[in-house]
């Protein structure tokens, strides 16, 4: 491997772990429950709902 591909790679493994340590931060403040984490995250949608995209129409529709 070349140094440049070492250090690409370093740095996505630094990233990842960033990514990792946040969803245990968020999940630590729901006790771990994902269902706790669900039910906040309804809330917010009510609260907000201007702030929700809509779902592509092709999402909407159920095929037979």
């Amino acid at each position: 491997m070349s140094q440049d591909l070492d250090t690409s790679v370093d740095q996505g493994e630094e990233e990842i772990a960033a990514i990792w340590e946040v969803r245990h931060r968020i999940s630590e403040q729901f006790g771990h429950d994902p269902y706790r984490l669900v039910a906040h995250l309804m809330e917010l949608q009510k609260e907000h709902p201007e702030k929700l995209v809509p779902a592509p129409e092709s999402a909407e529709k159920v095929t037979e």
